[in-house]
Parts: structure tokens; sequence; C-alpha cells
């Protein structure tokens, strides 16, 4: 494709000359690739609004594990059935609903839920969001009045809703959920950085016949592992959560299927500040093994049960013997999913009311818009559709994490049309 970029970049003057000109190329031609004063002409109903809202609809099909749906409603279905690796007299059980297509870039999700929770029970409304390089956010809990902060922009949204008894057996009822998502106006650079790692203790779970956090039923020889928090909860039959495990043998890359053991909030991989529980402890330290071995609240788990071993992972059979354990010990444990991605460059932009797009074609949804010249982070590129701007054509694209989109290059005031030092995506 014809990939030409103006040979240098414009002088300011210059560049208020390049708008007018796409403008008037715009009014005279539909075939032209939206320009950055050709938005301007847009429909308001066509500009992404400040937050976007809608009703959940708990009718519609969903992946459940011990749910029930009553009359429009969510119940459990066995009061006394829970995580296999949390080991818990609680019940426990989940609907992870269908993936909402938003068409425009948020990172905040608000909750407004409609259900009937008797003293000591829970219903926990967690949410994820899928980017525009495919990959999935750790899923984050949205409580009234505590939105769930996304780490990234994304574009598309599925929901999880959590049922948890009280100690005495008494159940949450789900009647209604609307959401409303939102774009952070600044967003925080981020450091690139690898996945996590870190050496915990793991035990074997065993329990063939029983039922994970996932609705998965434990066969022998499986291999899959539970962590102690629903964040890095992997849908059936999905990798989407995995980690690494090394033990004295070899290592293995397994989902994370179950939630366990001890706790069922204690994401110690993630650093205090997103932590959701125990933000005390240091990153990595699970806090079954503060518990056992330092007395760390009281020596109780989250559910005020005695910690009799300090297990930060359980290992299903097969994944414990793969990788060379006979007896319970400690692991090194990589949690892929937490890695920030490669490293960010930033340049400046031109014009105005320029468009950043869901896929790199100026035919798909738009999901931002730059309201004029800026500076914004580009992770990679790509060749995608042809736009034309100032009597120039470049096809290629630039990935900005912070708005989970794609910016014509044609619009990064640089001179090149493959932008310098940056990868493809």
């Amino acid at each position: 494709m014809h990939r030409t970029h103006r040979p240098n970049a414009p002088t300011p003057s210059a560049r208020r000359g390049s708008v007018l000109a796409v403008s008037l190329l715009a009014a005279a031609s539909l075939t032209l690739a939206p320009g950055p004063a050709a938005a301007r002409g847009a429909s308001p109903d066509d500009a992404p609004p400040d937050s976007v809202s809608w009703h959940v609809d708990l009718t519609a099909p969903a992946e459940e594990t011990n749910v029930a749906r009553t009359g429009g409603t969510l119940r459990l279905r066995d009061h006394g059935r829970g995580p296999a690796s949390a080991r818990s007299a609680r019940g426990q059980g989940a609907a992870l609903l269908p993936v909402r297509e938003l068409g425009r870039a948020v990172d905040r999700i608000s909750t407004d839920l409609d259900a009937t929770v008797p003293a000591g029970s829970q219903v926990a409304v967690d949410v994820r969001g899928q980017d525009g390089l495919g990959r999935w956010t750790e899923w984050r809990e949205a409580r009234a009045g505590a939105p769930a902060e996304l780490p990234r922009a994304v574009t598309r949204v599925q929901t999880r809703i959590t049922l948890v008894t009280a100690p005495d057996g008494a159940a949450p009822t789900v009647r209604a959920l609307d959401l409303t998502a939102s774009l952070d106006d600044a967003p925080q650079a981020r450091a690139a950085a690898a996945a996590f790692t870190a050496t915990v203790y793991a035990t074997r779970e065993g329990l063939v016949g029983g039922t994970t956090a996932n609705g998965h039923v434990i066969v022998p020889n499986d291999h899959f592992v539970a962590l102690p928090s629903r964040r890095g909860l992997s849908p059936k039959g999905s990798g989407q959560y995995s980690v690494k495990v090394c033990g004295p043998a070899r290592c293995e890359t397994a989902p994370v299927w179950d939630v366990g053991p001890w706790n069922t909030h204690d994401d110690h991989w993630n650093p205090s500040s997103v932590r959701e529980t125990f933000k005390d402890l240091p990153q990595g330290r699970p806090e079954a093994q503060a518990a056992y071995q330092n007395g760390y609240n009281g020596g109780l788990d989250e559910f005020g049960r005695r910690v009799l071993n300090p297990a930060g992972i359980d290992l299903a059979d097969g994944t414990f013997y793969n990788v060379g354990l006979n007896d319970n010990g400690y692991v090194t444990v990589t949690y892929l999913w937490t890695g920030t991605g490669a490293a960010t460059t930033s340049f400046p932009t031109w014009g105005t009311a320029v468009n950043i797009r869901q896929q790199a074609t100026s035919t798909s949804t738009r999901v931002a818009q730059l309201a004029g010249p800026t500076t914004v982070r580009v992770q990679c590129q790509v060749h995608g559709g042809v736009v034309q701007a100032d009597g120039h054509s470049n096809d290629a694209w630039s990935y900005l994490p912070d708005y989970g989109g794609y910016l014509s290059n044609i619009f990064i005031d640089v001179a090149d049309a493959w932008l310098p030092g940056v990868p493809t995506c």
C-alpha cells in the first residue's frame, strides 16, 4: 500500500492549513477516510459520550456454577457447595455473563445492584475488560460507591456475579444490576514490567470429583491450579489466566481454575496499591504464609480458621507430580497475566477532533477522540486502512494503551510514516 507521509513535520501555520484542506476534501468526497476536521461535522450522536450505562440482562445465556435462575433472579442452587480448594463450609456460586461491546474506551465501572443480602452473605460484582490487542485485564470488584478501576483502557467488558452464603447458610438473591463505565480523564503512565514471579508454598489439591470455582469437575491426573483470589480466575475450559509453576523437576504452565487455598480475597501477586486485602503484606507473600510463620492476623485466614500450612497455591494432581513434587513444598510461580506489556514511546499529534478507532481502520468504531494537538503514548504499530490528509496517505496505525484503540500515524506529528523505534503489534 501507499504509505507516503509528510516529508517534514509541519510548522504550526502549515498544520492549520492542513486541517482546513482536510475539511474541504471531506465535504467533496465521501470516499475520503475521515480526517480530524471531518469528524467535527459528524452528528452529535456519533460522538462518544462521557460515560455509557447499561442494564445487565440476568436472563441472557451465561456460564453458571451452582447458580439457579428463578423468575429473572439469580440464587444459589446448593447452599452447601463452594469452591473445592477453599475448603470452606460456606456455599458459593457464580454466573459469568456475556461480553458487552461498549464502542468506546473505558477504565472505570460503577455498579447499581438490586439484591437481598442477608447478614454475613455476599454478592460480588466482578468486571474485566478486553483491550484493542485482545488482552483481558484482571477481574476487579465494583461496589456501591467504589467503582472498579481497571489497569488499562478497554472497549469490551464482561461481568461475573458471585453469590456467597452467610456462615448460618442464609443466601443472597440478585434481582437486577446496572453498570456505568467511563474513561479516566488523566490516565497514568505505567512502566513496562515483566510478569510477576514469587516463591510460594504449594499443596496438592486432590479432591477428585469436586467442582472448582469456575465449574470444572476435577478428574484424576488433572492439570490446573488454585489461587486464593477470584481476580485471576479463568472461565471454565480457558487458560486466560495461567501461571508458570516451576518445581524440583520441571516447569508447567497451567490455568487458574479454582479459588483457594485458605483465602479467597488474597491476590498476593499484586502490589499493595491494588491488592484487595492484607495490603500491609509485601507483594508475593500470601496471607496464609504470614499467618502460619509469623502469627499474622492471629494465625487465622479470612474465615477465622487456624492456618495449618503456609500454602499460597494449590496444584491439581497432574500438575503437582509433573513439576516434581512428592510432598507439599515451595515452587516458583510466574503469574503470566500480570505483565504490563511492552514499553511505550510518547509522540505529539496534530489536528483537532482526531478519532481513535477500535481497529486499525477508519471504518471501525470510534472509541475516543483527541480534541486537539496533544501527546500520546504509543505501544506498537500495525498496517491497516489507508487514511488521507494534507495531500498524503498512510496505512500505518499506532496502538494507544491509554485509550484501548488505534490512531492513524498520519496524525502523529513526525516525519516518518512508520514510527521509529516502535515495534509491530
